[in-house]
């Protein structure tokens, strides 16, 4: 002013404008966005562990898949759905026409017979030595019975045979021919009646081997009419056999050729005894080595030639084919045509992979936010995959059954663990993994989407032994439909096509049962694993006959009774908004176990007298009450209860304020500055609250609203259906505005019927009743102090002109 200048206004230049309404809600949409979602995400640690699960699952899922695609993934005897050409040319070894030849080659080989040569030493030698014998007695009555009887002798015989000596030893001539004579028998074998039999029917020559060694050289001998075998079982065979031989040695007496074929025929007809037996094992092993020195015959594909045609079956020439050919496309056709398929194998599987994880990213917050769940989901969907490739390709006719079961698996447990959205999701990309890799037509697609859609359907809870045997019947039944659908559809109209039709329904049918089994032997892991609770286990958790329930019933029978009330009241309010009725159930059982270990403390045990909480600071009674969620915990825990049990324990008062003791501090806090004291310390709100945590799940947070509303009902002195209903929506609205539910899923509208459900179900339990009349009038006394509340639920006492004695739990 003393200068005489104006002051000017300070210029708002350059200051923000203040943030409207409209703008606080566009900044609000976009941080709720996916595309924020997407970027906050990327930003945290769980972001590198899903890209590592992610990545090394589509690692390891597209070798598998190229490996399956160079599989022949065909069985001998299927019908053929298209035709299949050869893509380059090759030279391959023709496996039909090489066993065909190989076949041929043993077919000519020589069947082995082995002779008897101890027989054959002993008759040359016995008849070598007979004229000696003979020359030593007078007459044939002196000849042994014994010897008499081998060679059959009579006088003429006798008398001719004897002279065959030189100085008392056999001539040298005799013993010659007789040499001849077994030499002649050798080469003419006298066989049993099998061996004869199939001499007869085979190749057109014979080996004959000495017993036991190689001391010469195999003779091989022609099976015709000069040299065929002799059957044992035709005497006069023999006979002429052995006659003709002795012939052919030089012995020309009617006598002598009587007593050598006697001899010999003695000697074999007479013991069973045949001069050679067919060695089945040395046959084989010679037309093994007949077969291998064939070499393979070769035969030169062109391309476009056909390797097996639509609607025909395969045979085990065009299998073999095949896989030549497969194996001959890697090794001879140019790089990038190999790699260029399998580079597009690899592609669709990242797709997937891509996809499905996604998916997770954006809509499975259950798996995204743990680290360990995304490696078992991996862990599943892989090990599931690689069984799927390598059942399959080990045994392609069993595909209806090899390739469904592991992807209805995972559509079983993931349903099971997670929810039913989840379950479809995922199965999903599994079955469309398994497709690409055991390249399957879309049929195949089909059916199993329809199997994982009926698993979802059946397995969304699992409460009693019954929803199994019905998801087996449907599962099983629907999945034989759809394949016979799908067959009509994709296969040719032929008679055996329709009978693998039908094969391939009843493998179909049994893979629902294969399903469901091992859904059964694998749940109570699936629960550790996934750290879930099934229905199954959930009725067995809410067994009054539970040890743990047992002991809460006899330590806190007051605040049994609370939690049974508490239980039926939030059943019928998780019920009527879609929620875990039974998992809710089973929580409100056991979310204050924690009072066992000081059950004096909570009024809800006390039988009247002095309230201990009397004789305590704010802050110890504060201890006392909080301490139960903290005690809760660990007995859940020493007693291995579900974490989702668990989670009621800790969470069910989630941060609220204790206001009874929290009022009473400041009380006490004003009363000292009163007295003349230092400055009262006003105690902090925050050192007042449960610790938590708050609700994650919409069970849990009904059931907090439940336990207050419950507590505080049974201290109104007229519960009235509109007293209860105006006291449940001030704690309802309490714990919104306390921010009690931000962390679960829990919408308003929800709440809503959330609180009318309780309301309703409350005045159910707590009606008011008609007071019926005595003989004397009632003397009114006047009204006594009320005791204040000594529990965490003084904060949800009504406001009732009459206020209530208790709001504990």
């Amino acid at each position: 002013m003393a200068s005489g200048k104006i002051a000017k206004k300070p210029s708002s230049r350059g200051k923000p404008a203040p943030k409207t309404r409209a703008d606080k809600l566009r900044e609000m949409r976009a941080a709720r966005s996916p595309m924020a979602r997407a970027r906050e995400l990327m930003r945290s640690r769980l972001f590198v562990w899903g890209l590592m699960f992610a990545g090394g699952f589509a690692l390891l899922a597209g070798v598998l898949a190229t490996w399956a695609r160079e599989q022949p993934l065909v069985a001998v005897g299927e019908v053929m759905l298209e035709t299949r050409l050869v893509r380059e040319p090759f030279r391959a070894v023709d496996e039909a026409q090489t066993r065909q030849a190989r076949e041929q080659a043993r077919q000519r080989t020589p069947l082995v017979l082995v002779a008897d040569d101890a027989m054959f030493s002993e008759l040359q030698r016995s008849i070598s030595q007979l004229p000696r014998t003979l020359a030593s007695v007078e007459s044939l009555g002196d000849v042994a019975n014994e010897i008499r009887s081998a060679f059959a002798l009579d006088e003429a015989g006798f008398q001719m045979v004897r002279t065959q000596t030189t100085d008392g030893e056999p001539a040298a001539l005799w013993v010659e021919r007789v040499g001849r004579f077994i030499d002649n028998v050798r080469e003419r074998p006298i066989l049993n009646a099998d061996d004869f039999q199939r001499t007869s029917q085979g190749p057109p020559r014979l080996e004959l081997r000495r017993a036991g060694g190689t001391e010469d050289e195999p003779r091989t001998i022609a099976a015709d009419r000069d040299d065929d075998p002799v059957n044992l079982d035709d005497p006069e065979g023999v006979a002429g056999m052995l006659t003709e031989e002795a012939g052919r040695a030089g012995f020309d007496d009617p006598a002598v050729l009587a007593v050598l074929v006697s001899r010999v025929t003695g000697e074999t007809r007479g013991r069973d005894r045949p001069s050679y037996r067919l060695d089945n094992s040395l046959t084989t092993e010679v037309q093994d080595a007949a077969a291998e020195r064939i070499e393979p015959i070769r035969q030169e594909w062109l391309t476009g030639s056909v390797i097996y045609r639509r609607e025909a079956k395969l045979t085990s020439g065009e299998l073999e084919l095949l896989i030549a050919e497969q194996a001959a496309f890697v090794e001879n056709a140019p790089w990038w045509r190999v790699w260029t398929r399998r580079i597009s194998v690899a592609g669709a599987i990242f797709a997937v992979t891509g996809i499905a994880a996604g998916y997770i990213a954006l809509f499975c917050p259950r798996i995204r936010r743990s680290a360990p769940r995304m490696g078992w989901v991996a862990g599943l969907m892989l090990f599931t995959l690689a069984v799927a490739v390598i059942a399959t390709a080990a045994a392609p006719r069993l595909d209806a059954l090899t390739a469904v079961v592991p992807t209805l698996v995972v559509g079983a447990i993931i349903a099971i663990a997670y929810d039913q959205r989840t379950s479809i999701a995922l199965s999903t990309m599994h079955a469309l993994l398994v497709t690409i890799a055991l390249d399957r037509p879309v049929g195949a697609f089909a059916v199993l989407v329809v199997g994982i859609g009926v698993l979802a359907w059946q397995l969304a809870d699992i409460r009693h032994r019954d929803t199994l045997i019905r998801a087996v019947l449907w599962l099983s039944t629907v999945l034989a439909i759809s394949t016979v659908g799908v067959a009509l559809i994709d296969r040719p109209a032929t008679g055996a096509s329709l009978l693998q039709t039908a094969q391939d329904a009843g493998l179909s049918f049994v893979a629902g049962w294969v399903v469901v089994a091992l859904t059964f032997f694998v749940l109570r892991p699936i629960e550790e694993a996934f750290d879930v609770t099934t229905g199954m286990s959930l009725i067995e958790l809410r067994d009054p006959k539970q040890p743990l329930l047992r002991e809460l019933q006899q330590r806190a029978p007051g605040t049994y009774n609370h939690s049974l009330n508490v239980a039926s009241i939030a059943e019928a309010a998780a019920d009527s908004i879609g929620a875990n009725a039974l998992l809710t159930y089973a929580g409100s059982l056991y979310h204050d176990i924690g009072k066992m270990n000081k059950p004096e403390y909570f009024i809800e045990n006390q039988s009247g007298g002095v309230n201990k909480h009397e004789k305590l600071s704010p802050a110890m009674s504060l201890l006392v009450v909080v301490g139960h969620v903290k005690d809760g915990v660990e007995i859940a825990r020493d007693h291995g209860v579900p974490r989702s049990i668990m989670h009621f324990i800790e969470a069910h008062h989630g941060t609220t304020l204790v206001e009874y003791f929290y009022h009473r501090a400041q009380q006490q806090a004003q009363q000292n500055g009163s007295d003349g004291n230092d400055a009262p310390k006003v105690p902090d709100e925050i050192e007042y609250r449960y610790p938590g945590p708050r609700p994650r799940t919409k069970e849990v947070a009904i059931v907090m609203l439940t336990d207050a509303v419950e507590s505080a009902t049974r201290t109104m002195s007229e519960p009235t259906p509109s007293r209860i209903e105006q006291l449940v929506r001030k704690i309802a609205d309490k714990r919104l505005r306390d921010g009690q539910f931000d962390e679960c899923e829990l919408t308003l509208r929800e709440l809503h019927v959330v609180v009318e459900s309780i309301a309703a179900s409350v005045a159910a339990i707590y009606h008011g009743r008609i007071k019926y009349p005595t003989e004397k009038p009632e003397k009114r006394t006047p009204p006594q102090q009320e005791r204040p509340a000594t529990t965490a639920h003084a904060t949800d006492a009504p406001e009732d002109p009459s206020p209530p004695k208790d709001t504990s739990e």
